[in-house]
């Protein structure tokens, strides 16, 4: 690497030049090359590249997922993605393609794709405007909606200058649709495809900046800015970046910059050196571990060569009145990163590296402006319990002591990636006998990556210009506060906690009086289970999980509270009698079969009857519930039970030999077990049973038809009523069930289907076999023939043979 590299000092050097080799997806997958397009526009939308720097490109792509409506989070189709550090830009290309039956779907409609982006963890999003459950935390995310550009394809671009090192998050959706239930595979669906894919620019060997050592650079004309950065460890309270000795044609014409985690952008932090002398920024309650990066750079359109000095001053808040010492031991002194960047070969506890003519490190002497302490803080033990079950235990706790001096500070440690699928919630209860009678106010801040500490002993505030926080308070009347971020960002939340009096001039410092709050601070999966209308689902993609509910009963938001949607309680019990009392109907197929000695066949009714009407009293969305077993169970004898009840009808249509029908009914039962096992919503489950049986049914009645030269059945009676009504009401609950039902009408339109069904075989069943009008032999008795039975009489010889009477004779 050049000399310039190290130097950190960016110009307008050729950019096509400057770029790295391809990388590797995270899933190790053979990766489809980028769109050209796509590549050829990256360097048009680069900041100044360096000198003599490298760019270096990798290339990140995901497989092709299918998008559903939205109906709730449950629903999107989300991607994750990692941006490495010192990354000057993120470009996201994102396809989105039709399908239908294995083509291009040229005929689907064109729907609206929804997408949105978040650093740090998933996007909370709220596309149907619910409302959340209380004390519960929104965080902000950025949306765009993608519109069609080609019949079957179209594609965006959506880039990011700058943008934060770790982990991204794609959430995407179809806009809400009517919910149509339709049979699988009755025809090919539209199916709409959405693949992302990344291309990030990183810059390497960035100069590092060591805190109390001054750097010396030169800036030659054809270059604009030049790039450092510094590493801010944990305890520090300030950090003061600035430029000495600036020299040049027109006085200093130099812009500083400093942003947190990225480079800065034009609405960073930003100081003009011709106004200020000296050229000083500063940074108040910085955050911990993380990289700052310095920008200097020049004002366009200036002249000549301009040499200044760089030197960044690290305040330890433990000990206000000093600063950091420009020599430690080692980069564990300093929580720093053992590989950090590139500073002439300088390892952390390294001698300085040796001076050059345009980087020449030496140390300055510390000078440190007044800054106020910060408190110890106290750390939580982490317990696990179950996947997003994790509960933070306070040590000598759950009962903390809030002292009217100084703040109570806590630390809870968010794993990365682990923990940004679920729910952080932090509940606060005053203990109202320990105020003595004063009007005492406890406010707590919860604030990620440093804790806020403010000289303002009056401040409720939980916010800076540069630092977001959450703000909870407890008194005499409110003792309970309760907080829930949904999908917290990974890392280090502090809590600070705060005892404030009440006075007629607003909130002062209490004097005498310890506060003392309970402390529960847990992560759970969804927000309160999503109550009795909702069902906390477990989620992944790829190697990340994630919790969201899933309402029923007409229940929305994120929790499952919001009722402006909401079932009634008596339309619920209303939906459940119709779909369960409607295969009463079953009761006369029952007892037609029966008179009918069709024993077979009404046992099949019964037992549909029975488990169709345990099933839907247990598949309902409401409270309105009642499972005699397992609902697996249930709905798998109830899909079977509706087969067999259609296959022993039309196998009884066609009259077969006693045999040959048993023989049937019981492959029928066995066959239809196996395919309901493989796939229970098929649409070659009901019509291929069906079918098959209706074939049987036309060839025997065909043969029949042959071998008696007449129609059969034979009577118009059989065909205009019961043969011809009983097909029309069979025909119409199946296009009922196929093309009308919607989860909106499913209540009454499935309980129509039941009643249609049940009526069908009423009228289809065919009737008693007569017997035959052909004489057959006549019943005999146990024996083995007739028997000639002799008179006593004539035994004795008292009658003549001749005239013995008939009656002699019997059967035995």
């Amino acid at each position: 690497m050049a000399a310039g590299a190290r130097r950190g000092c960016c110009g307008r050097a050729p950019r096509g030049s400057r770029g790295g080799g391809m990388g590797r997806s995270c899933g190790g997958q053979r990766l489809r090359p980028a769109p050209l397009l796509l590549l050829l526009l990256v360097p048009l939308l680069l900041p100044p590249a360096p000198a003599d720097g490298l760019f270096v490109t990798d290339y990140f792509t995901r497989t092709p997922r299918k998008l559903s409506p939205f109906r709730s989070f449950a629903s999107i189709e989300l991607f994750h993605f990692h941006i490495p550090e010192d990354t000057v830009i993120a470009v996201w290309n994102l396809i989105t393609f039709k399908e239908q039956g294995g083509t291009f779907g040229d005929q689907c409609p064109d729907r609206s794709i929804t997408v949105y982006f978040r650093s740090g963890a998933p996007s909370v999003i709220n596309p149907l405007h619910t409302h959340f459950p209380r004390d519960t935390a929104v965080p902000g995310s950025f949306a765009l909606t993608l519109t069609w550009t080609l019949p079957n394809r179209t594609t965006g671009v959506f880039n990011v200058t700058s943008p934060l090192p770790g982990d991204w998050f794609l959430a995407a959706h179809l806009p809400k649709d009517e919910g149509k239930i339709s049979v699988k595979g009755l025809y090919e669906e539209c199916q709409y495809l959405f693949q992302p894919q990344l291309i990030v620019q990183r810059l390497v060997n960035i100069a590092v900046l060591y805190p109390g050592y001054v750097t010396e650079q030169s800036m030659a004309p054809h270059n604009r800015s030049c790039l450092y950065k510094v590493f801010v460890p944990s305890f520090t309270s300030r950090v003061l970046v600035e430029v000495l000795r600036c020299r040049g044609t027109e006085g200093c014409p130099l812009w500083l910059r400093v942003r947190a985690k990225a480079p800065p952008l034009h609405n960073s932090t930003v100081l003009d050196c011709r106004e200020h002398d000296p050229c000083q920024l500063a940074l108040d309650l910085p955050f911990w571990q993380h990289w700052y990066y310095v920008l200097v750079e020049k004002h366009p359109g200036v002249p000549g060569t301009i040499s200044f000095q760089v030197t960044v001053q690290l305040t330890d808040c433990s000990q206000p009145s000093l600063a950091r010492p420009p020599f430690l031991p080692s980069s564990a002194s300093m929580n720093m990163p053992h590989s950090f960047g590139s500073a002439g070969g300088m390892a952390l506890g390294d001698s300085p590296p040796p001076t050059s003519p345009n980087g020449t490190k030496h140390p300055v002497p510390i000078t440190s402006p007044t800054s106020e302490r910060c408190w110890p803080i106290r750390p939580t033990l982490r317990n696990e319990l179950d996947t997003f079950s994790v509960h933070f235990y306070i040590f000598f706790g759950p009962n903390v002591s809030v002292p009217p001096d100084r703040p109570a500070v806590f630390v809870i440690n968010l794993l990365p990636v682990l923990d940004s699928g679920g729910v952080l919630n932090l509940e606060l209860r005053l203990n109202v006998s320990s105020l003595c009678g004063e009007n005492v106010t406890v406010f707590g801040c919860l604030n990620h990556e440093v804790p806020l500490t403010s000289s303002d002993n009056t401040s409720v505030t939980c916010e800076t210009e540069s630092l977001a926080g959450f703000l909870l308070s407890v008194n005499a009347t409110a003792s309970l506060s309760r907080l829930r971020i949904p999908y917290p960002q990974t890392g280090s939340w502090y809590l600070s906690l705060r005892s404030l009096c009440a006075t007629e001039h607003g909130f002062e410092p209490c004097t005498n009086v310890t506060a003392e709050v309970y402390l529960r601070t847990y992560l759970s999966p969804c927000i309160n289970d999503c109550g009795i209308y909702g069902q906390c689902k477990l989620l992944r993609t790829n190697n990340y999980l994630y919790a969201a509910c899933e309402c029923k009963a007409g229940w929305n938001g994120w929790g499952c509270t919001d009722n402006s949607e909401a079932f009634s309680y008596g339309f619920q019990l209303l939906s459940t009698l119709l779909l369960c009392l409607s295969n009463v109907m079953f009761v006369p197929p029952v007892a037609i079969a029966v008179r009918s000695h069709y024993l077979l066949e009404a046992a099949v009714y019964i037992f549909t009857m029975f488990f169709s009407t345990f099933y839907h009293a247990c598949d309902q969305p409401g409270i309105v519930v009642f499972c005699i077993m397992d609902y697996d169970v249930l709905q798998f004898c109830d899909f079977l039970g509706s087969l067999m009840s259609v296959w022993v009808t039309v196998i009884a249509m066609a009259r077969l030999q006693p045999v040959v029908k048993q023989v049937l009914y019981l492959l029928g039962a066995m066959l239809l077990s196996m395919a309901l096992q493989m796939d229970r919503h098929g649409l070659w489950n009901l019509l291929g049973p069906s079918l098959f049986a209706l074939g049987i049914m036309a060839v025997a009645w065909t043969a029949r038809t042959i071998r008696r030269r007449h129609c059969y059945p034979p009577t118009w009676k059989r065909w205009a009523f019961y043969l011809c009504p009983g097909a029309l009401i069979a025909a119409a609950a199946v296009l009922l069930y196929a093309f009308v039902e919607t989860e909106e009408n499913y209540f009454y339109i499935h309980s129509i289907w039941h009643l249609l069904i049940a009526g069908s075989v009423g009228f289809l069943l065919p009737p008693r076999a007569k017997p035959s009008r052909r004489l057959g032999p006549l019943p005999r008795r146990k024996g083995c023939g007739y028997q000639l039975c002799v008179n006593e009489q004539e035994e004795l010889g008292l009658v003549d043979p001749a005239v013995a009477s008939i009656n002699s004779i019997c059967t035995s």
